[in-house]
């Protein structure tokens, strides 16, 4: 179902410790002390220096990764103490992932007004943006000033709300680390209607007659029964493909700045990649233009395969990104792009996977707090990457004081 407000109290609420995480695989994860699943996850957090309401200070609302199936604004890594230390408000909100935050079906669809299913998740961070328009002003956040950040998965969440009519008004500027309005790679936006048939069929399969003896299981079996799903195209919440939305120019016009990191295709790496999978992928992917992706990406053998592999992921996530900071320039937007080759250190059990997906999460946060031996170079890179994300925040450029200069 829809998010709803939140029911009104009196009195003081206690707010010392995160509420849980919304559903998803596994117990905790790596990470015994994470806060347990609940159905009932739809929270936010708040990190303030702000001395009063007046302060007007610039909010960043974090989207996090993991897949649409993984993650909670409550893991130590998304904590918001360092921007908030240099004068944002940082908000981090949880969404609900795999079937329950995405699960598109014909019954769920006839039962809504507008006539949609799927996209659960979206309306989840759409209904958190509307919390921090009537709310964020009592925590010395400027309502006018909101910043959508994201990363991974919640970087495609955020390129979908920029597209998004509903969302229209409710952020000024975005933010999209590895991942844009198509994701990290060329890819067209699901449809509703295939979707529906294809969670018609997961309840089939799973022998779940209709939705409500779905809503009658523990959400944990749902869970497991009906997996996954992504954004659909669902005619009001995203009316369109996202690309020909960006392509006619309709998107929100709000400021972005965008990037990937050098070395994303590790943290994706497949086992057991052959040249000859890889040639039949890419002519399966690409028709007649595939002589010329593998004249740029060769695979005479498998090693070679393996290194064009992370090669063209790589090149085609950098791609992604400029294609959507080019998009929003030539609305007449601010857009910057960056590209992240730090190599983070690496405990010494830890084989380093270079400057990989997700690498560059504690630099921009300014958190180095994960027992890795951090050099000086990482507190200064750390240091430099929060302020630029800062200042783009508050005045849609990155550029000021102390700081290289970032050309548009």
């Amino acid at each position: 179902r829809a998010p709803h407000p939140v029911a009104k109290w009196s009195g003081v609420r206690p707010a010392t410790d995160y509420a849980p995480r919304c559903m998803q695989g596994g117990p905790g994860g790596a990470n015994a002390n994470a806060p347990p699943t609940s159905e009932d996850c739809l929270y936010l957090n708040v990190w303030t220096t702000a001395e009063s309401a007046n302060d007007r200070r610039p909010v960043m609302v974090w989207l996090y990764g993991g897949g649409f199936t993984g993650g909670a604004g409550s893991e130590p890594r998304y904590a918001g103490d360092g921007l908030a230390r240099k004068g944002a408000v940082v908000v981090t909100l949880n969404y609900r992932l795999g079937a329950l935050g995405f699960f598109a079906h014909p019954d769920l669809t006839k039962e809504t007004q507008p006539k949609t299913s799927g996209n659960y998740g979206m309306q989840d961070a759409i209904a958190a943006l509307q919390w921090v328009q009537r709310n964020i002003a009592a925590f010395g956040g400027d309502p006018g000033n909101v910043t959508v950040f994201g990363e991974s998965a919640g970087a495609n969440l955020t390129g979908a709300l920029v597209a998004s009519p509903r969302a229209k008004g409710l952020f000024q500027r975005a933010i999209a680390q590895s991942g844009g309005y198509m994701g990290l790679a060329m890819a067209r936006t699901g449809t509703l209607a295939r979707a529906e048939e294809a969670g018609a069929k997961a309840m089939g399969d799973a022998s779940i007659a209709s939705i409500g003896d779905a809503r009658a299981k523990p959400a944990a079996d749902v869970l497991t029964a009906l997996r996954g799903g992504n954004l659909v195209v669902d005619g009001y919440w995203i009316p369109e493909d996202l690309s020909l939305t960006f392509s006619k120019g309709q998107q929100n016009a709000v400021d972005v700045l965008v990037g990937s990191n050098r070395d994303e295709g590790t943290f994706f790496q497949r086992q057991g990649l052959t040249a000859d999978r890889f040639k039949a992928q890419a002519r399966q992917r690409f028709g007649v233009l595939a002589d010329e992706f593998l004249a740029e990406f060769p695979a005479d053998d498998d090693a070679q395969a393996g290194a064009s592999y992370l090669k063209s992921f790589s090149d085609e996530a950098a791609w992604a990104m400029r294609e959507f900071a080019g998009m929003q320039a030539k609305q007449g937007n601010s857009a910057y792009v960056y590209y992240f080759t730090r190599v983070p250190p690496t405990l010494p059990d830890r084989p380093s996977r270079g400057a990989t997906h997700v690498a560059e999460i504690p630099y921009m946060f300014d958190n180095l707090s994960s027992p890795v031996p951090w050099t000086d170079v990482d507190r200064r890179v750390a240091d430099i990457m929060s302020s630029y994300w800062l200042n783009f925040a508050r005045n849609g450029d990155p550029d000021g004081p102390g700081v290289p200069a970032w050309p548009a």
